[in-house]
């Protein structure tokens, strides 16, 4: 470790417990943690966290468990970007009150829980699953346009149709890989009317039953573009506030607590 590191990344820890590590880092990490209490006792809250986690949905689901190799390297993902500090160029809005690496990599084994209890549902739970809004770690927001006039320029193309390919890496992402896909409709956060990506940080499956579904919410983008495009709304705000909470979004622009009944035509899959 160079001076520079005082600690170790959740990242290295977590590699190590794994027995991922090369050897020469694995002699680095092990010669730290003879010296550091601290990054000892990080290693041992992580190990006690995710032998916690193995204990509980064996328990419960023993002999039913899938592999778990998807959420396990998404959470090695996480935490390497979190390590490096390298942010997505794409991503435009984020939600960040976890600073301390020790927090984050808390958060982070609780996106790991909330993944890993999605993927051993049972299929009939998985398709009576009902997602309205999406986890805020796997679809941040992401846009391509910041610019009033490239937005309002264009025609209000809706939503642009997402390839089969991105579809199921969002479902597979969502842990929702054994559930009725006919049931959802991946959506954009962000939508291309108001500057949207095409990229699978701006995507998430949304249930076309429930009550606050892909049409109430296409119902707010119009709301906000025509805002936008009048002059009334930053278009950075709306983009910032449909990525944040579109429901609570919703809640705002149209001043009801409730789907308007001109705007809740759920659909059948």
């Amino acid at each position: 470790m160079s001076k520079e590191d005082t600690h170790l990344t959740d990242e290295q820890l977590l590699l190590s417990l794994e027995g991922e590590l090369p050897a020469r880092a694995e002699k680095r990490v092990r010669a730290h943690l003879g010296a550091c209490w601290a990054c000892r006792a990080r290693r041992k809250e992580l190990d006690d966290t995710i032998a916690g986690v193995v204990r509980a949905y064996q328990s419960e689901f023993e002999g039913k468990l899938p592999p778990i190799e998807g959420p396990r390297a998404l959470l090695k993902a996480r935490l390497r970007q979190l390590s490096s500090g390298e942010k997505s160029k794409g991503f435009v809005l984020r939600r960040l009150g976890l600073t301390a690496a020790g927090v984050c990599g808390i958060a982070l084994l609780g996106v790991f829980l909330f993944r890993f209890g999605i993927a051993r549902r049972s299929p009939s739970q998985l398709r009576e699953l009902t997602v309205s809004s999406p986890d805020s770690q796997l679809t941040p927001g992401a846009t391509v346009l910041a610019n009033r006039w490239a937005v309002c320029s264009q025609a209000n193309v809706k939503n642009k149709a997402v390839p089969a390919v991105l579809r199921q890496a969002v479902f597979q992402e969502y842990g929702l890989q054994g559930a009725d896909l006919g049931a959802y409709e991946v959506d954009y956060l962000v939508t291309p009317a108001l500057g949207g990506a095409d990229d699978i940080h701006n995507l998430w499956p949304e249930s076309y039953s429930a009550e606050w579904n892909a049409q109430v919410k296409d119902a707010l983008e119009d709301r906000l573009r025509d805002l936008v495009c009048d002059g009334s709304l930053d278009l950075g705000k709306a983009q910032r506030e449909i990525a944040t909470d579109w429901i609570a979004t919703y809640k705002k622009y149209f001043q009801t607590d409730k789907p308007l009944a001109e705007h809740l035509r759920r659909r059948a899959p």
